[in-house]
């Protein structure tokens, strides 16, 4: 049995204007001690679904569907049951490290708060544990900096500092949400290489959401292409990366910068990105492909097994896409 299973995972958001749905019947799972990264374009539900799986969605969002951890549907857990889950089993690190940690408190009473509510520690021991965990994230002096504040590190550092603290009460599922945004591409490299070393270390499957296919390829088992809130491709992020099956993602491949490539100007995809409180009845991609074809307005295509363990949703042939 896999680690996390997701059925039909829908999100919409209740707003004056009428229901926004941000996710719309996403299915996938991942195993123990394996890498999944969530690609797509800013808009496409990635973090939305991240946040469903944690049970941190706004008021005026709703979750459906069935988000099995470890055998247990976290959507039907109580708020007390579900902050345990995320306590003790899955742990997040969000986009910014900045806002997400407090300015008016050091990082030693920060780190140390986590295990004290959720491991029952002393403070010293709590505070002991935490420069162990900084030292894991290779945050230089960590006994001595461990009692500065959040300000007095660069973005890179506070970043780790985030990664730290998720990995404090060594959770199985790290979600990591834009974990590289803001970074230069150094310290990307760095927080990336990081990522790999505490997956082999402590075994945790880890769920990366990024727009930036460049940092997915040498990170990353498999790969979750999502446009409009809905799965355009799937597979081991090698073969997508080889062979993209879906015109979206080979859109957001020529979009990559490569140093290997002799271009005069940036690869776009052009066209802007769906109203996701009136999506299309088909395919949502449709309406900025080159190769719609006239069912893909009308119909929305289902995503079908091909090959070993890839999916796609897409009306135009595989040997067809350009």
């Amino acid at each position: 049995m896999s680690l996390l299973e997701i059925e039909d995972l829908r999100v919409t958001f209740r707003t004056a204007d009428g229901p926004v749905n941000a996710v719309n019947g996403l299915s996938f799972e991942i195993d123990k001690g394996e890498t999944l990264a969530i690609v797509g374009e800013s808009g496409s539900g990635k973090s939305q679904a991240a946040f469903a799986i944690m049970g941190l969605l706004a008021r005026n969002g709703g979750a459906t569907g069935k988000v099995n951890f470890d055998g247990t549907d976290l959507l039907s857990l109580s708020p007390r049951q579900l902050n345990k889950v995320r306590a003790q089993d899955i742990a997040m690190i969000f986009q910014d490290p900045m806002t997400s940690l407090n300015p008016y408190i050091r990082v030693r009473d920060q780190m140390a708060e986590v295990l004290q509510l959720h491991k029952g520690m002393s403070k010293k021991k709590a505070v002991a544990e935490s420069v162990r965990m900084l030292d894991a994230v290779r945050i230089p002096d960590a006994k001595m900096r461990v009692s500065m504040f959040p300000h007095e590190f660069s973005g890179g550092m506070r970043q780790r500092i985030m990664i730290a603290m998720a990995l404090l009460c060594h959770p199985r599922l790290l979600i990591a949400d834009e974990p590289t945004t803001a970074l230069d591409v150094t310290v990307q490299a760095q927080i990336m290489d990081l990522l790999t070393d505490i997956r082999k270390e402590f075994g945790t499957a880890i769920i990366l959401i990024t727009h930036d296919l460049g940092i997915v390829a040498d990170s990353c088992d498999k790969t979750l292409v999502l446009y409009g809130g809905q799965i355009m491709e799937q597979g081991a992020t090698t073969d997508v990366f080889a062979a993209p099956s879906h015109p979206y993602t080979k859109g957001l491949l020529k979009a990559v910068p490569r140093l290997d490539r002799d271009d005069d100007e940036l690869q776009t995809i052009a066209g802007e990105p769906p109203d996701m409180s009136c999506l299309p009845a088909g395919c949502p991609f449709s309406p900025r492909c080159v190769q719609a074809l006239p069912q893909c307005a009308t119909t929305r295509p289902a995503l079908d097994l091909f090959g070993a363990g890839r999916m796609r949703a897409c009306h135009v042939p595989f040997a067809e896409v350009i």
